[in-house]
């Protein structure tokens, strides 16, 4: 070693990492097949394209519709979870009364536990603090949380004592409002909150999945407080929600079996008229919260599975014909010494790039129809607002892809090279053709069954639009309210705050008419009462055999004008009809009609209780739509609100409103101003009360907003999916034409003129779409059966709607096929000749 020689650092060898034989050629023919779609632009975009549109459409739909059909409930051994009772013509969901509840919870054998809440589900109590807001509440048993296997977040449940009659008031609340009100603070727990006035302790939070069975949302449960004394006589107590944990390896239906004889001996007490019409229900909470979008769910995922073929069949499409142009490539290799399977792969390579690339456009497509849907959807659509691109998401885009990838790129791949192309002659493969040809064919089917499923969904929404309501719903503002707390327990308070309300009223600036009633069409609430209870002066009582129930409300005089429902016979309600001893009643037209049949009902008599006063008939009103579009009027009845509250021991019924009241206001004010001198007036009587203000406009907007939705998603896919079978029929023409250049430069120099040529290349895709529309035709028949649930007002077969999807379809097929045609008919003779 020289002094003073320069350092030189040892020289660091880095060993040479050694890619798998296998690896090396995979990633060679990923290489090959990035470079020969780089060098076709077009065939890639256009693949793409259709791949993003299918598979993003899927992964959208996908993502509504997980929570609901795929995904197990949020509780542990969901599946286990079932909702019990009867099932009765005065309610459309399982019920329980406390009497039976009492004797079924203690003698039946297939449950590990049940539990209750109250039939009013989640109702509305007021947080009466320094800034008042409407909740929603629910009382609930105490084992509620543990019979769905549930535990609060922080603190504990309610207990046995707390829900006992008259015991502490406690609450558990939810994660939102923990966060919203307290800020997270886990020193809420113990905190005292008032609800409706009462200070009511926070003993709990619940956890931030944590959902009702019907998927209400909910701010505080409450202790049920149910009066196990007061529950033993027959047919009587409380009316509840009543939910079970079945035991393991019993069923819902052995369930059913085994309380038969609890229920039979229970059917004893109801009323003859019902007794035919009570049954007995023991579903699981999965049917319970999906029996109403369950097929509208299923109908989606079928659209865009068919939409997913759809594109899958036109990228196959794509690449049949890019493998024609590609034969002298593929004889070239074989011959070269490339086995059949290499080149199999290479292809399958090829068609999982475009995949995977379009499966990736396609997620950023997902997310932008998904944000599509959520803004266009009604509510009442369970866990939408939870849908997105989560892992799941993005699982079921991957394999969405990789399938789809698969399909489309099997077989061009299975195609064997043949050695003679490489003698340079051109020659047409027959069984490609014919498979190019199919696919065409089997594009028009599916855009037709996409088109026809999606008219029917818009026609029957324009026939829910079209329905009349029996009122006018334009320039009318409502108000909603609850009368809570305990400073309106007595009749005579809230009979007070209703007099003075109905003062300040009548000074509104610009109002048209106002009233005041218990409830507002066509919110499917109202008082109701048994069909056989009503007696008509000088006849016979109703038999014990006329069935049904009957709807009444209580307002006041101004309630038809508001609501502009026309009086048909006699006149509405006056300020005269409001004094102590005149008892009136209007009735609507379907009850007028079952009651007095073709005679006239005007000054008839009629009792509403067995000893209560005989109310004069002093007017007929049209029907109103009560329980929404879809089902028929019910049969119902109108009482005006009193100035007084009748005294009980005199025997004076006067109806008055209860906690629960709304405003209806007409005018042709702006909503905002009158919803502002609302509040003035209602905060001046009382700051702490919430309102719900909406027009009526908004309240009967929603009837149609389920239809709309339907109709509007599959009229998106419908319209994708047409696009992508002229695309597909464009593309096949196309390359027909390209393929018989040489077929048709001959006929051309033998006479046929530019006509010929484009009559002759219609024709074959004539046939190919009269193929498609005949197999589209089936497809469309059997859909709109499936659709039957769905549908209002039109079958689904209807020919008019099957005939307008054919025409539109046709159109756009020969406007597809039409463009290379014309493009056929210019080729030159000497060129065409010359190719070859």
């Amino acid at each position: 070693m020289c002094v003073g020689a320069p350092h030189r650092p040892a020289e660091v060898v880095v060993p040479k990492v050694q890619i798998p034989q296998h690896i090396e050629t995979i990633l060679a023919d990923a290489r090959y097949g990035i470079r020969g779609l780089l060098r076709q632009p077009g065939f890639a975009l256009t693949a793409l394209l259709a791949i993003a549109l299918g598979v993003g459409s899927a992964v959208a739909v996908f993502s509504v519709v997980d929570r609901t059909l795929f995904r197990p409930l949020p509780y542990p051994e969901g599946e286990r979870m079932v909702t019990v009772g009867y099932l009765a013509p005065i309610e459309q969901r399982e019920f329980l009364l406390g009497s039976d509840y009492v004797v079924w919870r203690d003698q039946q054998s297939p449950f590990a536990s049940m539990t209750s809440f109250s039939a009013t589900g989640v109702s509305d109590c007021d947080l009466t603090a320094e800034k008042p807001a409407r909740l929603g509440c629910m009382y609930v048993e105490s084992n509620f949380l543990t019979t769905f296997g549930v535990q609060p977040l922080l603190g504990r449940n309610i207990s046995r004592e707390e829900d006992r009659p008259n015991g502490p008031e406690v609450a558990l609340i939810s994660y939102g409002l923990w966060k919203s009100k307290f800020g997270g603070d886990p020193s809420a727990i113990g905190r005292t909150i008032s609800l409706d006035k009462q200070p009511t302790t926070i003993v709990g939070v619940l956890r931030r999945d944590f959902e009702l069975p019907t998927l209400a949302p909910v701010d505080v449960l409450l202790p049920q407080q149910l009066n196990l004394a007061a529950q033993h006589r027959p047919n009587t107590g409380a009316v509840l929600r009543v939910y079970a944990r079945l035991k393991p390896g019993v069923s819902a239906a052995q369930a059913a079996a085994a309380l038969e004889p609890l229920f039979e001996d229970s059917l004893r007490f109801v009323p003859p008229q019902f007794r035919n019409d009570v049954k007995l229900s023991v579903r699981s909470v999965r049917d319970l919260q999906t029996h109403d979008v369950r097929l509208a769910f299923w109908i989606l995922l079928g659209a865009v599975g068919a939409l997913l073929l759809l594109a899958s069949a036109n990228v196959a499409n794509l690449l049949l014909a890019r493998a024609t142009v590609r034969r002298r490539e593929f004889a070239i290799r074989a011959a070269l010494g490339a086995s059949r399977g290499r080149l199999v792969r290479q292809t399958l390579t090829e068609s999982l790039l475009l995949g995977v690339a379009g499966g990736t456009f396609g997620v950023a497509l997902a997310a932008w129809l998904l944000r599509i849907f959520i803004a266009i959807a009604p509510q009442g659509i369970p866990r939408l607002s939870e849908s997105g691109l989560n892992l799941r998401v993005l699982a079921f885009a991957f394999a969405a892809s990789i399938i789809s990838a698969l399909f489309f790129g099997l077989v061009p791949a299975l195609r064997s090279p043949s050695g003679e192309t490489l003698t340079g002659g051109h020659s047409v493969d027959a069984r490609s053709g014919l498979l190019r040809q199919s696919l065409a064919a089997a594009q028009i089917a599916v855009s037709l069954v996409l088109l026809t499923a999606a008219s029917l969904l818009l026609q029957s929404f324009r026939n829910v639009e079209a329905v009349p309501l029996g009122m006018q719903s334009e320039h009318v503002l409502t108000a909603s309210m609850s009368l809570g707390d305990a400073s309106y327990l007595q009749p005579g308070q809230r009979q007070a705050f209703f007099e003075q309300l109905e003062t300040r009223l009548g000074s509104m600036p610009g109002a048209d008419a106002f009233a005041l009633s218990d409830e507002i069409p066509p919110s499917g609430r109202m008082h109701a009462k048994p069909y056989n209870g009503l007696e008509i002066y000088g006849e016979p009582r109703q038999s014990d055999e006329a069935g049904g129930m009957v709807g009444w409300r209580i307002v006041t005089p101004g309630y038809f004008s508001a609501l502009r429902i026309p009086v048909v016979r006699g006149r509405g309600f006056n300020e005269a009809d409001r004094a102590p001893n005149d008892y009136t009643i209007v009735l609507s037209q379907t009850l007028a009609q079952r009651l007095f049949g073709d005679r006239d009902a005007l000054s008839a008599r009629i009792r509403l209780e067995p000893d209560g006063p005989w109310y004069t008939v002093i007017g007929v009103a049209e029907n109103v739509k009560n329980a929404g579009v879809l089902a028929e009027a019910d049969p119902e009845y109108y009482v005006v609100r009193k100035h007084e509250v009748g005294a009980a021991a005199s025997g004076d019924r006067s109806p008055m409103l209860d906690r629960r009241a709304s405003i209806i206001v007409r005018s042709s004010l702006a909503p905002a101003t009158i919803a502002n001198w609302i509040r003035e007036q209602v905060s001046a009587l009382d700051p702490t009360l919430p309102l719900e203000i909406e027009t009526m406009n908004e309240r009967v907007g929603k009837l149609a907003a389920r239809p709309r939705f339907n109709a509007s998603v599959l009229t998106i896919f419908a319209v994708i999916g047409v696009l992508l079978a002229a695309i597909g029929l464009y593309g096949v023409v196309s390359f027909l034409v390209a393929q018989r250049t040489q077929e048709i430069g001959i006929r051309m120099a033998l006479g046929a003129t530019p006509r010929d040529i484009t009559r002759l290349v219609l024709a074959r895709a004539a046939r190919w779409t009269a193929a498609g529309i005949f197999l589209g035709l089936i497809g469309s028949l059997a859909a709109g059966r499936v659709m039957g649930a769905v549908l209002y007002q039109v079958s689904g077969g209807d020919a008019r709607t099957l005939a307008e999807s054919m025409t539109v379809l046709v159109l756009i097929a020969l406007l597809a096929a039409w463009i290379p045609s014309r493009r056929a008919a210019r080729i030159d003779p000497v060129e065409a000749l010359r190719r070859e």
